[in-house]
């Protein structure tokens, strides 16, 4: 491309030639420059000798250098003087930049302070100081490893207790607690409603049909309020879902009005629908009071409903399928779940929900920055090593005579075992029922357990037969279904239900009289299970087991149950003979050891 000619371009300017017209910008540009520091110097920016100099090479190389160390330095705050001096405009807007570059920085900070757990049930964070400031904790509580809305005082009439009450009450109840952080127990059990750190009437109503806490609430619920981590062991019918539900409900509720009904802040995992449905129901009744939302999510309904209630939902209640499946989906949020529940945490990896539980607390909150609850009836290993991945030192809470959490039957409950032959079962099965089936309406609660569902249908059809009104539970039945049986059955109309393993764990049936194995179940674990079912709330208890020769290899391990219960051994079971069979792997059969997972690994030397 050729270059415009010197004469036409010196005609384009108005015939002035090149060396004018340079001249000419020259000169304007320094006016402006005069002008500009003119009005500098009138905002009251110094000038020296009152004197505008035009600039040279050497002072404009100098002004630049100055330029580039104030940039490299302004971060720091160390502008020397003559930068100020000869940049007097440049400099106010750097003074402004800062305040600026905070203002925007501010979202980014809380952003960042709701992810790391800092701005979540511990208020507000205040992004105006740069200074840090600690608060300081109560002397009753020890530092929360978690995040917590509110920090646990302990009341005043409670503390003013002899501790010689404390310890008896301790000691009745055989209350063991473990604290990885103190060698005794620095915080003392709530031994009555009236030491709850609630003052809302209407959050205490639900305590008014009870004279006072059950042993694992009035233990756990110090080291909940204060943020702990805590591993509760307790037999079936002793008040764990309380115990968790009303330190969850008072997290939520100490939350800001607009940081609620925006996703779920708490997330609870059962085992089993029923269960599930049991913990909601009783969630419901605080969570009311307070304003909040729970949901049910389970298997074998529409997922619609569960959909559009957990957009809103505060805290979800769900089994271990239907919430990965949720979750996968994208309809679960569980982000900024910071109080994470397993209940009958044991039976959830007895069925082979682990990897199901790994990727569900793999969606909340990071470790250290949500609270961990389980709560289980064993101690086994598995439990331990599920325990030593997910919480940050855990308090440990066993109730009972047995601090090691080993399987051990309820004392309260009588067993009786009677050997049978297979086909009189049937027979004896509809004289227990006419034996203990008393009153004039003979609606004495009484709980058959079958070990197939085909088999429960058989047996259920055979009562009924008999003159007795009777319903069924299994996994043959809609849910609608078991749940009509079930309400039917609390409430008195059908005072016999007939049920698989399904019913066996976690239910809450208030006053059963009396449980029935009408076939032993698989494992000596499950047949614990069942009679718990009776014997709950602090109550007396009743078990009956109809054994045949087909059980034979549990025997060993059935009379080991009673002799530990202090219950009788007929000589008819003892003839079957007292080995234990090699317990096996769900998956692996018994080609399986289980290894202490908890355990750390040791540095061999070889000579």
């Amino acid at each position: 491309m050729s270059k415009r000619p010197l004469e036409d371009a010196e005609a384009a300017n108005g015939g002035q030639t090149a060396a004018e017209t340079s001249h000419k910008s020259k000169k304007s540009r320094k006016e402006k420059r005069k002008q500009a520091d003119e009005t500098t110097s009138a905002e009251g920016t110094p000038v020296t000798n009152g004197v505008e100099k035009e600039e040279t090479k050497e002072e404009r190389r100098e002004r630049r250098r100055l330029k580039k160390l104030a940039k490299e330095t302004r971060q720091n705050g160390e502008v020397e003087d003559t930068v100020l001096l000869d940049m007097a405009f440049d400099g106010q807007k750097r003074e402004d930049k800062p305040a600026r570059k905070a203002e925007k920085a501010r979202p980014k900070a809380l952003k960042k302070a709701e992810k790391e757990g800092r701005a979540e049930f511990t208020g507000d964070i205040d992004t105006t100081t740069t200074t840090t400031t600690t608060t300081s904790t109560s002397t009753s509580s020890p530092a929360p490893s978690n995040t917590s809305n509110t920090i646990y005082t302990e009341n005043a009439s409670l503390a003013a207790l002899p501790q010689a009450e404390i310890d008896s009450f301790l000691a009745e109840h055989f209350i063991t607690i473990t604290d990885p952080r103190s060698a005794s127990a620095t915080l003392r059990p709530l031994i009555s409603f009236s030491y709850l750190p609630i003052t809302e009437p209407a959050q205490l109503a639900p305590f008014k049909a009870f004279k006072a806490p059950t042993p694992i609430q009035a233990a756990s619920w110090p080291f909940l309020f204060s943020g702990r981590d805590v591993i509760g062991v307790a037999e079936t019918g002793s008040g764990k879902t309380m115990a968790f539900a009303v330190p969850c409900v008072r997290a939520i509720s100490s939350l800001p009005k607009n940081q609620r009904n925006k996703g779920p802040r708490a997330v609870i995992v059962s085992p089993t629908r029923e269960l599930a449905m049991q913990s909601h129901e009783q969630i419901m009744n605080l969570a009311r009071a307070s304003g909040l939302q729970a949901v049910c999510v389970y298997g074998g309904v529409p997922k619609d409903e569960q959909r559009k209630a957990l957009k809103t939902a505060d805290i979800v209640v769900a089994t271990p399928g239907r919430l990965n499946d949720l979750i996968n989906e994208g309809y679960a949020d569980l982000t900024k779940a910071k109080y994470v529940v397993l209940d009958e945490a044991d039976r959830m990896l007895d069925k082979g929900f682990e990897e199901e539980i790994r990727k569900i607390i793999n969606t909340t909150p990071s470790l250290g920055n949500r609270q961990t609850l389980m709560f289980t009836a064993t101690w086994p290993e598995s439990v331990r090593a599920l325990a030593a991945t997910f919480m940050t030192t855990p308090v440990r809470i066993n109730i009972g005579d047995n601090p090691t959490g080993d399987l051990r039957a309820n004392t309260r409950i009588v067993q009786k075992v009677e050997v049978v032959d297979p086909r009189d079962k049937e027979y004896r099965l509809i004289q227990l029922l006419k034996q203990y089936q008393s009153g004039n309406q003979k609606d004495d609660k009484i709980l058959v357990f079958c070990l197939y569902k085909k088999e429960a249908t058989r047996v259920e059809g055979f009562i009924r037969s008999k003159g007795f009104r009777v319903a069924g539970i299994h996994g043959d039945l809609s849910q609608e279904q078991r749940m009509r049986s079930l309400e039917a059955f609390k409430k008195g109309n059908t005072p016999v239900l007939v049920a698989t393993d399904v019913a066996a764990r976690g239910l809450d049936i208030p006053a059963v009289k009396l449980v029935i194995n009408c076939t032993f179940p698989l494992t000596v674990e499950d047949y614990v299970h069942r009679i718990g079912r009776t014997g709950r709330a602090g109550k007396e208890g009743l078990a009956i087991t109809l054994f045949t020769e087909h059980d034979k290899a549990q025997s060993g391990a059935l009379i080991n149950v009673l002799k530990a219960a202090n219950q009788p051994v007929p000589d008819e079971l003892m003839k079957f003979g007292t080995t234990v069979k090699k317990k096996e792997h769900g998956a692996y059969g018994a080609f399986y050891k289980e290894v202490d997972t908890t355990k750390t690994a040791q540095k061999i030397k070889f000579d």
